[in-house]
């Protein structure tokens, strides 16, 4: 259970939320300016004149020669006693003299209680009370000075303590790291404030304040140590409001240097957990402070870091846009065929197409989190094939995914059309090779906050300077800016390093750049409000694209609130939790482990430990998203362990319906337009979304796809069958299986025929059609205009001709979408039919019927798929499943032929049936298996030593699976010593 805080003694003042109550204060009277001058000349005689006639009659103290012994041997006379009392003045003198320097330096500097001069306690009370008169002088002229007369004054003149706060909340990581822990044990009281005032407004919590310096009052004069021992409980902490006022311009035109150095009439901004019993709420809403005072804390506020984009002095750090490159002159021409910069492809989808014919922009504009969803389908369905083909034949499930449809298609095309693959794999590169630059300096990793994308340009935002970034990067904006230019990050290389930031996620863009914000290195909470629906398309934009994003290795996600069917994008990262109290148990346990572990290894923070040896194995972030809003203890006690969270690796996006959240390093709110806004960043961003009909279409994708799922799922029956018979010759042939080839048609010309034989080829792969947008994105990846696609597909219909009754071969289906008429044919659909007619049709019941139609399908394999595609084409086949199926295609074609020989004991024709499959799929351990097998049939015993020889020397370090070594051992007992004698 969570555990409450008591508030702290300092903390015990009237509540922030009081209705403000001026301080009277007396105005200066003539009789003020009397105590003064009086004061001033009662000093000036006491100081130089009483010298200066004890000088004159009684003369020096001190005798002109040191001679203790003389002085001993001579008479006692009047003179003697005048001497002595003599010197006993000058030393009275000498006392009041250090009393006034004392009590004068302690009321200039204002910091702490001035100090004891030994013996001198009516003198030092003199002393103070001439010195306090004295400053009545100078702190009534300043009450004169044109502007801050006004300041802090009513319009009655009445002179009134002015500590305002502003309706401002600390910028983006506006608390230090090393601050966060005191800011979070002063939120119990703010929670206890709003569990007793649930109706008040709870934007106080993380408000910025502004403290006027006030003139003194007897001896009582300001002091920023004073300041803090009032308002943060502990005066050693003036230093905090120094650094957050240090080199600002003050309304009388001075900055403060010194923190001795302060004036009244000052105004000063205090750190964000300040309160006191004399604070007021934003002077727009305190009737008590004059217009002229309101526009004065205005005026200085925007001279802090939020208006000026940049760290001060207190280590303040906030999300900026980054400076955009002088982009290159287009070359000119047509620009290779209508290209355009992906950033124009997937910031504003819509422009691009009059018609989207219904695939969901939020996905067209996600350009990494469609490349991780599709990436992530991708191996999910590979799994499904492989456990389907090492189920055995006749009892496996098949191997044909279901096609989608419905909602499902359309996710499906807009993953493909607005997937950047090689945008991920540019930023896993960058941020590998940056990680790997750094560890061979010795240099540690930088905090980073957010990273842009721009223009294909790579921005990371530092928490911090550290220092000239290692080449190919280069500083940016300023100091904390490191910049990578596309060009120089494509130099990197695969390297095998610990990714460093596996905690940046897309929120969203702005001005066309992309921000990804680092969610554990935000020290504290990242808060999100809006409405409920909002709020999840949000957090299941944010889910997604952390559980399957290229640039992360292992980390932990937990969903608190939303996204229980989630977890089915990626189980092994991905968790869901009931509430908020299981939430706080399980992380209150972990923030101590991970202190722990800290602790032991001696890092300072997991940035540390990822560049150690321990890189690949510890260190992963945990983040937590919480959609629903905490009640105001557990935002207290979620508070306290962020306080630490950003050294420990842990991230909280939590979820409010609108109030502030206590403890929050970063305000955001989705509105309804899909805008997300941070105000007090400046930044006003395009919000990356998965709405909750695109989340429920992607989830059944994956959940589709599942290994793991029962008898009803995939099939062995293709979705495209075609007539095998003499009279279902096709009009168009195309060979995809081997070297790529068609009959029937004209050869295109040939500055197209490569661009046409592709779309064709991606065409015969979807049987069930293709939507336009992902055919022309799968031919230009970096982006087309809607007239080369539209010209490219009347092209395509051309070529392809017309069927006899006049009917176009490439057609248009009621969703918009291509497809090729029944009589345009590949060798792929050929394969399929006849290995589906020998295993489920005609060949089932006639032995020969089988034996004739593997044969025939197993002379259609030439190679592997599309094998002499041309470099740099046909990218899009990484994004498809046929490059496993196929080859689990052709080797079931040789298991069943082999299959067919050996039972009437034909070894040599089981064996050539093998050797063919092996030529497609030469790491499929069943046709090795069965190959030795078949070989073992003939009773050579050489023969089968040389294939194991062979089949060792495939192998390579990894060795032999260990079915096959056991196979070994029942074949051939001694084939170890004996492929060691061989060899």
């Amino acid at each position: 259970m969570p555990r409450r805080r008591s508030p702290s003694p300092s903390s015990s003042t009237a509540p922030r939320n009081r209705t403000p109550q001026p301080v009277r204060v007396r105005r200066r009277s003539f009789g003020d300016f009397v105590k003064a001058f009086l004061a001033f000349v009662a000093l000036l005689v006491l100081l130089v004149g009483a010298p200066f006639a004890l000088a004159v009659t009684a003369g020096w103290p001190l005798p002109e020669t040191f001679e203790p012994m003389e002085w001993l041997k001579q008479d006692i006379s009047v003179g003697t006693f005048l001497s002595i009392l003599t010197f006993v003045v000058w030393l009275a003198w000498a006392q009041f003299t250090a009393c006034v320097l004392v009590e004068m330096k302690a009321a200039l500097s204002g910091v702490g209680v001035p100090g004891r001069v030994p013996g001198a306690g009516p003198s030092q009370l003199l002393a103070r009370q001439l010195v306090a008169a004295l400053l009545l002088v100078g702190a009534t002229a300043a009450s004169f000075t044109p502007g801050l007369g006004q300041l802090g004054q009513s319009i009655e003149g009445n002179q009134r303590p002015t500590v305002a706060a502003a309706q401002q909340t600390p910028g983006l990581f506006a608390q230090q790291q090393e601050q966060a822990a005191g800011t979070a044990a002063a939120l119990a009281e703010q929670a206890s404030h709003a569990e007793a005032a649930p109706g008040s407004s709870a934007k106080q919590r993380g408000d910025t304040k502004f403290y006027r310096i006030q003139p003194p009052e007897g001896r009582h004069h300001d002091s920023l140590w004073e300041i803090s021992e009032r308002h943060l409980g502990d005066g050693r902490r003036y230093k905090e409001i120094f650094d957050l006022n240090k080199d600002r311009t003050q309304p009388d035109g001075s900055k403060l240097s010194e923190a001795s150095l302060i004036r009244p009439g000052w105004i000063m901004e205090m750190p964000g957990d300040a309160r006191g019993g004399d604070l007021v709420e934003m002077p727009d809403d305190a009737p008590e402070v004059s217009p002229e005072v309101q526009q004065q804390i205005r005026d200085y506020d925007r001279t802090g870091d939020r208006a000026e984009g940049g760290g001060s002095g207190s280590g303040a750090a906030q999300v900026s846009v980054p400076e955009q490159r002088p982009a290159p002159a287009p070359a000119p021409g047509n620009d290779d065929a209508g290209h355009r910069a992906p950033a124009e492809q997937h910031a504003t989808p819509a422009a691009q197409d009059s018609s989207s014919f219904g695939l969901p922009e939020a996905l067209l504009a996600a350009p990494l989190l469609a490349a991780g969803l599709l990436g992530a389908l991708g191996h999910r369905r590979r799994q499904a094939l492989w456990q389907s083909a090492f189920g055995g034949i006749g009892g496996r499930r098949g191997m044909e995914p279901p096609t989608p449809a419905g909602d499902a298609l359309d996710v499906q095309d807009a993953l493909l059309v607005g997937a950047d693959p090689e945008g991920v794999r540019l930023l896993d590169r960058s941020l590998r090779g940056l990680a790997a630059s750094l560890a061979a300096e010795s240099r540690p990793l930088p905090t980073v906050y957010a990273a842009w994308l721009s223009s294909g340009d790579l921005h990371l935002q530092l928490a911090q300077p550290s220092g000239k970034p290692p080449a190919p990067w280069q500083l940016g904006q300023d100091e904390t800016f490191w910049l990578l230019a596309k060009d120089d990050a494509e130099r990197y290389e695969d390297t095998d390093t610990a990714a460093p930031y596996p905690g940046l996620v897309s929120l969203g863009t702005m001005d066309d750049s992309r921000l990804l914000l680092n969610l554990e290195s935000v020290p504290g909470l990242v808060s999100l409000s809006g409405s409920e629906a909002d709020r999840a398309a949000v957090f299941a934009s944010v889910a997604a694209e952390l559980a399957t994003n290229g640039w992360s290795d292992r980390m932990t996600i937990t969903l608190v609130g939303f996204g229980e069917d989630l977890t089915s994008l990626a189980p092994s990262r991905l968790r869901h939790l009931d509430g908020v109290e299981a939430l706080i148990e399980t992380m209150e346990a972990e923030t101590r482990q991970r202190r722990g572990a800290l602790g032991a290894a001696g890092h300072d923070s997991v940035l540390t430990g990822r560049t150690g040896p321990a890189q690949h194995t510890r260190w992963a972030p945990h983040l937590v998203l919480l959609a629903a809003e905490p009640s105001a203890e557990d935002a207290v006690t979620l508070a306290e362990l962020a306080a630490d969270a950003s050294r420990l690796g842990i991230g909280y996006l939590v979820g409010t319906e609108g109030g502030e959240l206590p403890g929050a390093a970063w305000e955001m709110e989705i509105t309804g337009e899909g805008r997300l806004l941070a105000p007090l960043l400046g930044l006003e961003l395009d919000a990356q979304l998965l709405p909750a009909a695109q989340q429920r279409a992607v989830v059944e994708l994956f959940t589709d796809a599942d290994p793991g799922r029962g008898p009803d799922g995939p099939g062995d029956t293709p979705p495209f069958l075609v007539d095998i018979s003499e009279q279902g010759r096709p009009a168009v042939y195309a060979r995809l299986v081997g070297p790529y080839e068609i009959i029937g048609l004209d050869t295109p010309d040939d500055e197209r025929s490569a661009l046409l034989h592709e779309a064709l080829a991606l065409l015969l792969l979807h049987r069930e059609g293709v939507h336009p947008r992902v055919l022309a994105s799968a031919l230009w990846p970096r982006g087309v205009t809607d007239d080369v696609r539209e010209a490219l597909v009347e092209r395509l219909r051309g070529w392809l001709g017309t069927e006899p009754d006049g009917t176009p071969r490439l057609g248009t289906d009621a969703t918009g979408r291509l497809t090729l008429a029944k009589s345009v044919v590949s060798d792929l659909d050929v394969l399929r039919s006849l290995y589906h007619e020998a295993t489920q049709g005609k060949g089932v019941d006639s032995r020969a019927v089988r034996g004739r139609l593997l044969t025939d399908a197993l002379v259609l394999v030439r190679g592997p798929l599309l094998a002499d595609r041309p470099e740099g084409r046909y990218r899009w086949l990484t994004h498809e499943i046929v490059d496993a199926q196929l080859p689990l295609l052709v080797a079931d074609t040789g298991l069943a032929l082999a299959e067919f020989h050996l039972v009437k004991d034909r070894a040599e024709k089981a064996i050539e049936a093998l050797n063919a499959a092996l030529r497609t799929a030469p790491a499929d351990e069943r046709l090795w298996n069965e190959l030795l097998r078949a070989t073992h049939a003939l009773d050579d015993p050489e023969r089968l030593t040389a294939l194991a020889a062979d089949l060792i020397g495939r192998s390579g370090a990894r060795g032999l699976p260990p079915r096959t070594e056991a196979l070994l051992d029942e074949l051939l007992p001694a084939w170890r010593d004996t492929v060691a004698a061989a060899g």
